[in-house]
């Protein structure tokens, strides 16, 4: 973290006997967008509340731009105000009684800038939004995907190093939201905005971010590139996560990164591990495989490498593709591949390299 903008060190924060966040630590370069990726109620929202002085951490420490904000040993804690960022809520939080550019102004006046200059870099702003002929209107009299541009121009007006986004874009329609993705990465480029974003939506964090931090009950199970976070599953968590199929499996053998395992109901696989795992024949684990990469098919495909049988339980139709529920022996797997003819009801085989299933560590129980 030496040259990151932002830096999170340890930071804890507790309500009473729960731990929301348990000794936290992450950075961001100046310029960039990191993702607080996870499911609802593993922490990042209240690691960004945090950051922006919204919440107040027990322990830890905070800095941006070099400058501690948050410091649980030397007890110092900016108030929201004094630690130059923008924030844009999920629910956007325009103001119904104000036209739009009264909106976007308000940061500029509660600061002391003088009205022409006010005019001015309200007009420049709503212009690089696309909101300049709206200046005049309601705010509320917009539509969703207008009302978060007009949030997003009042953090941007005063021109913050900083930009918080706590699930900003999912009350927009799903083609809205793709098409906001791409004007929020131009408006960055544009502007040379930091950003923290907080999403449950994987797509959504990798579509936006240079570096992904994934959470889960308070803690980060995995961090890094999207690709790297994509690519090579960290934990079972993070598998599941991402949409993989999850198998409980033992492991038979072991040679070199590959493991044989044996799924419930007498299906055997190989699968790759990690070194860092230290696996051994007998352990308990997880196969882990993605649907788009088991390949199915109504007779036994040649040279195809491990094939296994399964049963269609279910379909449904996506458009180009089509899912499929599997039971194979005694697990369930999911499918998605081109829609073709198999239907449910059929027998199958299934194709899947080794090299696309991964084999992890049996999750520890938690209470």
């Amino acid at each position: 973290m030496t040259d990151s903008f932002v830096k999170v060190r340890d930071l804890t924060k507790k309500y009473g006997a729960y731990t929301a966040l348990a000794g936290i630590s992450f950075g961001v370069a100046e310029g960039h967008t990191l993702a607080l990726l996870g499911p609802s109620g593993c922490g990042k929202t209240t690691m960004l509340r945090c950051i922006a002085g919204l919440e107040h951490p027990q322990d830890g420490m905070i800095e941006i731009a070099g400058k501690a904000v948050y410091d649980g040993a030397r007890k110092i804690d900016l108030m929201p105000e004094h630690r130059e960022l923008g924030i844009v809520f999920q629910s956007y939080a325009v103001w119904p009684h104000m036209t739009v550019a009264e909106n976007v102004a308000f940061p500029l006046k509660v600061r002391g800038v003088s009205k022409a200059e006010c005019t001015e870099r309200v007009k420049r702003i709503l212009d690089i939004v696309g909101l300049g002929a709206w200046s005049d209107r309601s705010a509320t009299a917009l539509s969703g995907g207008q009302q978060q541009r007009v949030a997003l121009a009042r953090a941007l007006v005063h021109e913050p190093r900083l930009v918080l986004f706590d699930e900003a874009l999912s009350n927009l329609d799903a083609q809205l939201r793709e098409h906001m993705r791409l004007e929020l990465k131009v408006l960055q480029d544009k502007l040379n905005f930091t950003a923290i974003y907080v999403t449950h939506d994987q797509a959504e964090a990798f579509a936006l971010a240079e570096h992904i931090v994934l959470m889960n009950r308070g803690v980060i199970e995995t961090q890094g590139t999207p690709r790297e976070v994509f690519n090579r599953p960290a934990t079972a968590f993070v598998a599941k996560f991402l949409g993989l199929n999850i198998a409980p499996c033992v492991i038979s053998s072991i040679s070199g990164t590959e493991a044989q395992v044996e799924l419930g109901g007498g299906v055997a696989i190989r699968g790759n591990i990690s070194a860092t795992d230290k696996l051994a024949a007998g352990d308990q684990a997880v196969a882990c495989m993605r649907r788009e990469h088991l390949v199915l098919s109504k007779s036994a495909p040649q040279n195809a490498g491990q094939v296994f049988k399964a049963r269609v339980v279910a379909t449904s139709f996506l458009g180009l593709d089509e899912e499929y529920l599997l039971r194979a022996g005694d697990v369930e797997l999911r499918v998605v591949q081109r829609a073709g003819t198999i239907q449910a009801g059929d027998d199958v085989f299934v194709t899947l390299s080794a090299e696309n299933c991964f084999v992890l560590p049996k999750p520890v129980a938690t209470a």
